[in-house]
């Protein structure tokens, strides 16, 4: 059931990726974190929400976090104030697959973990 819950979450973190990301600059809430911390934390959260939230086709969710990374800063270009970076995409990208690999790992073990009688 918590894998089920959490798949809202990982939509949830999508759209605020999509929303942080394409707000004009001055609408951007900011913190004290490093700008890549800041990308590197609320991708591996998506990447980790998604592969937990839904437990099949690792893989694929990560290819397709990486295809989402890539469009956000493509959009980016259009988008006045903004500016893509190859340098997000990569850890954007990086970030996502640790967050999928974790989750995949984490489920991998709790299924071989064994019950006692």
């Amino acid at each position: 059931m918590t894998g089920f819950a959490l798949r809202p979450a990982a939509w949830l973190l999508t759209a605020t990726i999509v929303a942080l990301s394409l707000v004009p600059p001055v609408y951007r809430p900011t913190t004290a974190a490093p700008h890549d911390i800041e990308h590197l934390a609320i991708f591996v959260a998506t990447g980790l929400a998604f592969g937990l939230g839904y437990r099949t086709r690792h893989l694929y969710q990560a290819m397709g976090l990486i295809i989402f990374a890539g469009a956000i800063e493509v959009a980016q270009i259009w988008d006045p104030g903004r500016h893509a970076r190859i340098g997000d995409f990569i850890v954007d990208a990086t970030s996502a697959c640790v967050g999928t690999m974790i989750a995949w790992l984490a489920l991998k073990a709790l299924s071989q973990r064994k019950l006692p009688i």
